[in-house]
């Protein structure tokens, strides 16, 4: 059920965040009988694992384990959902926190039946947030095929214009409403989940690798986004600069990590990506040639070092022990020369690709933004759960990196955690 106006109570679970480690601390209290809302800041349910292509360990696309999930929701009442909402205020204690909620608007209510005659009305394009700029969506549009909830959104930008009015006229079903305002809720509910989720590190802060100087260097995030079929290319992985087929294609790891300057930890998660991502480009350009630069390659667990001795024995996949030191442009072609001392032969390497891909590290959206509630953080910005005390937990990487795997392991037990604080008070 979505966007559902019951208040909750004291008896109630929140969840704050709508990616794979929100919806299994959901489901998982749900499922045991507690009734439980999710707070989602964008306008649909999925969170990073939606972007992807593939994800380990089976290599599923994002359809395979978010559909299920998505008609889990749909099939229990005890969960309900609000999208574009944001908490604003914690008070209280374990048992009985009080909160407040702002939710903006999305100017389309229950009636829409996604048809897509609001974006064939529209006539404004905005950059895709979903496909980090590498599309333009119309000012109707629908976050992507398979969105949950299944709704159009009209951005706020086109709000009091005559495009705006132009999606309302072509609405045969009066789906789009112009007149809906931001509203504020409050909820008392008995204990809360931060499964806020992370953000790729911002690429451009990283003075040495290029990222925004050169249209061909790109990170692992908008790889993702172009290897998928309902990416920007529909699937084809081309290069920004000009929609050529790259035939060599350089992965920098640790790119921003494991770096005082950036992110002093490791990620966890990007060897393992490029990895995955270098299947991609193997599968679909059998000649290209694959170079990647690494500090060290971390496989954790038998699933993942198969997958790795897999790559090795693939002989037009290079792995290059060494660090990038810098990158440069050909101004004719708009290569990219990477360089790097290989730091098992001592040997000053440049290599010379027509895409590079920057394998950009997990960082926690509590790093930039604090939750208004009295939490803990790190000195990278993860929350330390407090078990003692109790009452509220990150789940996921509100936590630590992780992968989907571990993510959904940790949603699980807090969502224990959650529940144990029902029944303790």
């Amino acid at each position: 059920m979505t966007e559902e106006k019951a208040a909750p109570t004291s008896d109630s679970i929140l969840v704050v965040g709508g990616g794979i480690s929100g919806l299994t601390t959901a489901l998982e209290a749900a499922e045991v009988g507690y009734e439980v809302f999710i707070v989602e800041k964008n306008p649909f349910l999925g969170g990073r694992v939606a972007q992807l292509n593939q994800y380990f360990p089976k290599l599923c696309p994002p359809t395979c384990g978010l559909e299920i999930n998505f008609r889990r929701i749909k099939d229990n009442p005890r969960i309900k959902v609000l999208t574009l909402a944001k908490v604003e205020k914690v008070e209280g204690t374990p048992g009985n926190y009080d909160v407040t909620i702002n939710v903006i608007p999305r100017y389309v209510n229950e009636n829409c039946t996604c048809c897509g005659d609001c974006a064939e009305a529209s006539q404004t394009e905005i950059d895709s947030d979903f496909d980090f700029g590498m599309k333009k969506v119309k000012g109707a549009y629908l976050p992507f095929e398979m969105a949950f909830p299944a709704r159009f959104v009209i951005s706020p930008e086109i709000i009091g214009s005559e495009d705006a009015q132009r999606c309302k006229d072509a609405c045969k079903y009066d789906a789009v409403d112009l007149e809906m305002g931001a509203k504020t809720l409050n909820f008392n509910v008995g204990s809360i989940v931060w499964a806020t989720g992370w953000e790729p590190y911002d690429a451009t802060k990283i003075d040495n690798l290029g990222f925004g100087e050169h249209p061909n260097i790109i990170t692992n995030m908008m790889m993702e986004r172009l290897a998928s079929p309902n990416g920007p290319t529909k699937g084809k992985i081309v290069r920004p600069s000009d929609d050529k087929e790259p035939e060599s294609i350089a992965f920098v790891q640790c790119a921003g990590s494991r770096d005082e300057n950036y992110l002093p930890y490791c990620s966890y998660i990007c060897c393992m990506a490029s990895l995955k991502q270098a299947t991609y480009v193997r599968e679909r350009y059998p000649e290209a040639k694959i170079y990647v630069f690494y500090i060290d390659l971390r496989s954790p667990g038998l699933r993942y070092e198969r997958f790795y001795d897999q790559i090795k024995k693939d002989e037009n996949i290079f792995l290059i022990k060494g660090k990038v030191a810098e990158v440069s442009e050909d101004a004719a072609n708009k290569n990219i020369t990477v360089v790097a001392e290989n730091a098992v032969t001592g040997e000053k390497i440049h290599q010379t690709v027509e895409m590079v891909v920057l394998a950009t590290g997990m960082q926690p959206t509590t790093a930039t933004t604090k939750l208004p509630a009295d939490l803990t953080y790190d000195d990278d910005g993860f929350i330390i759960n407090d078990f003692e005390t109790g009452g509220m937990f990150a789940a996921g990487c509100a936590n630590k990196p992780a992968d989907v795997v571990s993510s959904n392991q940790n949603a699980t037990g807090m969502a224990l955690k959650a529940i144990q604080t029902l029944v303790n008070r």
